[in-house]
């Protein structure tokens, strides 16, 4: 479970962005902040996942599976971060960008089958040597989704990771990240502007507002 207390965060000598924001995550759930640019959604992953932002000030306490995570290193936290962009390394096959999530604890015939495994789960089985630039934009998402999976994350956060796909895309692409999060039951938080995405979310959800 995520939970997240009493956060509160913004810009030296600036108006908090978000005030005394708790929020909890169950595992296998996928919650959603939602609001306008510039409320600080991205922001607050950002301070989840443990990466340093400057002149951003927050307070409060984050806690994953029972662990104050508030102070560790990225490297630490075990979250893995998705964007709307899935960032896929274009001088890499498809399983050589795969590769790049697993843990260097795996070698040779078992870190093939992980990635076999990885594109069957996707319904992209037979992609191992496909160039990034031949696939189809819910082609890269998935490929960029498995990646992120295959380090064992035991947090998701996703920024926006949905809103560069068309309305079926997205849907479809969400369903399949929904039913990867229950998989591994593990807690997700999406932030999203678009309202749409409250379909996806089986989880708390939080509106962010203008201060």
């Amino acid at each position: 479970m995520l939970n997240l207390e009493n956060i509160s965060l913004g810009f030296e000598s600036n108006t908090p962005l978000v005030s005394a924001l708790s929020l909890s995550v169950r595992a296998g759930e996928m919650g959603l902040i939602q609001g306008p640019s510039g409320v600080g959604k991205s922001t607050l992953l950002s301070i989840i996942a443990g990466v340093d932002i400057k002149a951003v000030q927050w307070t409060g306490r984050i806690t994953l599976n029972g662990q104050d995570i508030s102070h560790l290193p990225p490297q630490k936290r075990q979250v893995g971060l998705m964007f709307q962009d899935p960032l896929l390394f274009p001088h890499l096959t498809v399983a050589q960008n795969l590769a790049f999530g697993l843990s260097h604890t795996y070698h040779g015939q078992e870190r093939h089958e992980r990635i076999t495994s990885a594109l069957q789960a996707c319904d992209m089985a037979g992609f191992e040597d496909r160039d990034p630039a031949s696939l189809s934009g819910g082609q890269k998402a998935r490929i960029g989704l498995m990646r992120c999976m295959l380090a064992e994350p035991q947090l998701l956060l996703m920024d926006e990771s949905f809103s560069a796909l068309d309305p079926d895309l997205r849907k479809r692409f969400g369903r399949f990240v929904a039913d990867q999060i229950t998989k591994r039951n593990i807690p997700a938080l999406l932030v999203s502007h678009h309202d749409s995405d409250a379909e996806l979310a089986d989880g708390p959800i939080l509106v962010l507002k203008p201060s």
